[in-house]
Parts: structure tokens; sequence; C-alpha cells
């Protein structure tokens, strides 16, 4: 297959979060599967660090209604079937951020992502082979046009009709909502702004342009699936999910332990495996070392995360007091909000040999943490897959999680399952949950033949992004059946 990829971010060039490791991860696993991948992102402010090449053939005019842009193209090969093509527009992406700044969301989103979909849409015509299957994998609200583009013009576009269509919606808190006179942009006939259509009390909603036009639409868990199926994490959109439930699929990010694997990585103090678990002891001494924590037996617990309510901040503040009185020391890494960031701050001065704090994303850092951690902590009110789980199960690293979407999907509770458990689930969403857990959480770290066994349940699972290609391959022949034989997107 010709998989052409739309997202709004993509390693090397861009990265906001999670969405970023997909957009060259799971292409790359593809590639390696025999399939071609186009990647197609926003150029953005640095993008010029990578060696790329200019597609002048490919210069578009792109209308905005009333005003209209240049859309160039250029070209970076990452491997053998695998490039990224990058839609440039200086006035609208050479800017610090990717959706915003420090300030908030760029106030001209909608036109710098309705940009980016129609000059996308444009060229799509010149990458499809007719002796070729082709399908388009578009991700997340900034993305969601294209697919509804090739649903409304495939009978006028020969080369557009038969094309498979997929849209992938990774968090349904961020659905790229504008002021309705934004949809002239578009393009579309104003009979598309309706409550069937792409309005939303009232507004614009991009993620709706996906969720409708795409032949199949998937998530990133089995659980938040279910979830978004309902009022609390379907956000408004629920009753269009539950009308395509039957075309809606969900897959498992990835990990590619080429760079997560302990036996290997050349970032950690020293290498283990789960039948010589002795180096993390090392790589735990080294991690006391570069927080400045005392030198002593507590276990680690860790959290790698955005500080954000939703990643369940709010509960840490909450319990933290009596967290401090555990035998336990903490370290945490991330940026987020002020209020977070003052408390850490505070809770680090006045806890120095207990509590370790980094407020950046380090990638470097990270595999320190945990290779060097004991407990990985993830308290989420929701998370649709997550990623820091999954490593931390590959390094032995135990996780406690709360259980929600991709956490509960990945993590088994030894509590439940003792003899299959790779780590703690707690379903509350409270502070008296999470220090309870972490409670029994200790008991069961005091057992050291117990918790080794724990440690090397999670470092047998596999959660490749080959397996997650695979499972896309599946879903990519079901779109382009689906398109073939004249279904509705």
């Amino acid at each position: 297959m010709h998989i052409i990829f739309i997202t709004p971010e993509a390693m090397p060039c861009s990265r906001a979060g999670g969405l970023g490791d997909v957009s060259y991860f799971l292409p790359a696993a593809l590639a390696k599967m025999g399939h071609t991948v186009t990647v197609m992102v926003p150029k953005y402010r640095g993008a010029e660090d990578f060696s790329l090449t200019r597609l002048d053939n490919l210069s578009r005019t792109v209308d905005l209604s009333i005003s209209r842009r240049q859309a160039e193209f250029c070209e970076l090969k990452i491997s053998e079937g695998h490039r990224v093509i990058l839609v440039d527009c200086p006035d609208l992406f050479d800017r610090p951020g990717i959706y915003g700044n420090e300030f908030g969301d760029y106030d001209d989103n909608a036109e710098r992502f309705i940009f980016f979909s129609k000059a996308v849409f444009s060229i799509i015509p010149e990458l499809v082979d007719e002796n070729e299957l082709t399908v388009i994998h578009a991700h997340d609200w900034p993305s969601g046009l294209v697919p509804m583009y090739i649903s409304v013009y495939a009978n006028r576009q020969p080369k557009l009709s038969g094309l498979g269509t997929v849209f992938t919606y990774h968090n349904l808190d961020n659905q790229g909502t504008f002021p309705y006179y934004d949809f002239a942009m578009t393009g579309l006939d104003w009979s598309h702004f309706t409550f069937k259509g792409l309005e939303f009390h009232g507004l614009l909603n991009l993620t709706k342009a996906g969720l409708i036009g795409a032949h199949l639409i998937s998530t990133v868990s089995h659980r938040y699936a279910r979830e978004t199926l309902g009022p609390e994490f379907g956000k408004g959109l629920e009753g269009l999910l539950k009308e395509r439930h039957k075309n809606l699929r969900s897959v498992l990010h990835g990990v590619d332990y080429k760079i997560w694997d302990p036996a290997t990585d050349q970032h950690i103090a020293q290498n283990y495996d789960l039948r010589d678990l002795a180096g993390k002891e090392g790589c735990r001494r080294h991690l006391t070392t570069l927080f400045g924590l005392e030198d002593s037996t507590l276990p680690i617990v860790a959290v790698i995360s955005r500080l954000l309510p939703r990643k369940g901040l709010d509960l840490i503040v909450k319990a933290m007091p009596k967290l401090l009185g555990f035998p336990l020391k903490f370290i945490f890494m991330g940026t987020g909000e002020d209020q977070y960031i003052s408390f850490l701050r505070e809770t680090a001065a006045n806890n120095p040999k207990r509590v370790g704090l980094k407020l950046a994303y380090d990638p470097a850092l990270m595999h320190h943490i945990v290779s060097g951690a004991d407990i990985f902590l993830n308290p989420s009110r929701f998370e649709p897959c997550g990623l820091e789980q999954l490593y931390s199960l590959k390094y032995g690293t135990v996780p406690v999680v709360r259980a929600t979407g991709g956490l509960d999907d990945t993590v088994v509770d030894v509590l439940a399952h003792p003899d299959k458990g790779t780590g703690f689930k707690f379903n509350d969403y409270s502070a008296e949950a999470l220090t309870d857990t972490l409670s029994t959480v200790m008991g069961r770290y005091d057992d050291r033949a117990g918790w080794a066994s724990i440690m090397r349940r999670g470092m047998l699972e596999d959660f490749s992004w080959e397996r997650s290609a695979a499972a896309y391959e599946e879903i990519y022949s079901q779109a382009h059946g689906i398109a073939v034989e004249g279904g509705e997107g």
C-alpha cells in the first residue's frame, strides 16, 4: 500500500506530545513491512535544521475565502519507503510552538490548519498512483478536513475515487472548535454547517469533519474507544460516535524497542535484562545522584507527565502531605500549569532529599528516570493511551495507574491477577484511592522475590510498533474495501 499520513506534528521535525512520536514510529514500522508511507506535516520553525529538498512542482495557491496564501512543499527522506513532505507557509508556521506559545493557543489556528488541510488535499492527486492501493490516514482535528474533502469531492476527481480514508482521534479534549464564520475558509457549501455536519453548538468543529468524512475511525486504546461513547469522555461527540460505532476501531500505541530496552540502552548508567536485574540498582543509585536525593533503600516513585489536571496532578497535590509520610522518594519531570509548577517547586525545596524535580521534557533524562525508578505513577483522570507506562514496563519499573483508557488496557492488576499482574490499578478518581494503592504497593515492594516477579512479567510484555502497524494494515485494507464498494464515510 501507499499510506499518506496527515498529521499536525511528526518527529524528527516537530513534536508537542505523543502524536509526534506516533507520526514517526508507526510510519517507520509500516515502511519496514514493505509499504510506502508519505507523512505530511506543516513546516514549523526549526525544520530547516534538516536536509530538505524543495518540491517546486507542487507549489499551490490556497483560497481561504477572503484571502489567498501560497503553499510550498519540501521533502525529507527518512528511509526507504518513508518520507516526510512539509507544507511551507512562513506567515502561518514559522513561529515558536506548534499550536501556541507561552500565552496560549494562537488566535489564527483555524486559518493555519484549514490552510494545511486544503494544501494537503490539493496535492493528493499528484501523490496517487493508480496502480497501487492508496489510503489516507488523518490524525486529530488539524487534519480532520482532509477525509471530509475526499468524501465530498471524490466523484469530481477520478484519482480520489476509491481512496480509503481513516481518521484517528487521539484526545477529544481538543476538538478544533472555532467561531462559525471560520467555516467560510473551508470552501465547503454551507449545507455542511448543520448539526449533522460540522456545526457544534453554533461553532465550527474540525474533529467532526474527520468523524463524518472518513470511511473508518480509530482511536488509541480499546478502553478509550468505549469511554468516548459516553458523555464524560465523548465531550459532546458521543452521539456521532455511537452512530458510527460499527466503523470505529482501536489500536494501542507502540514502543520502539531499539530505543527503549534496558539491555541495550546507551543512555542509562548500567544495562540489565529480565534474566539479570542487578544493573537496575546501578541505575537507581545514579538517578539518586542526579537529583541529589538521599542514598537510601526507599523506593523511588517517578511521575513523568504534563502537569495538568487531567493528568491527575490535582490528586497528587491533595495526596502529597500523606505521601510524604510514607517511606518513599519522588521524582517529577514535566511542564504545565503554573499552579502545579509552584506546588512542586515548593515541595521539592522543602524536601530536597526526598523530592526531585525537572521542569522540562528531557528525553535523555527520561531514560535515566525510567531505568532508575522503582515505581511509575500515573493517576490520570483520563488517558487515551499513554506511552510512559509502556516504557516503564520494559524497564521493570512497576506502573501504578488509574484504570482508565490505555492505562487500563496495558497494565494487568497484580491484586486481581496475582500470577499475571504487571502493575497496580485503582478505579476511584480520588486522593484516598491513590494513597491507599501506594500503601498496598509498599507492602508488596518489601517482598523482594515477589516484586522481581512483577518486574519480569512487565518486561516480557510486547507493545512493539510492529504489532500496532499490523493492526493498522488490516484497518487500511478495510477502509479501501469500503471505498471501492462505494460505502459511505
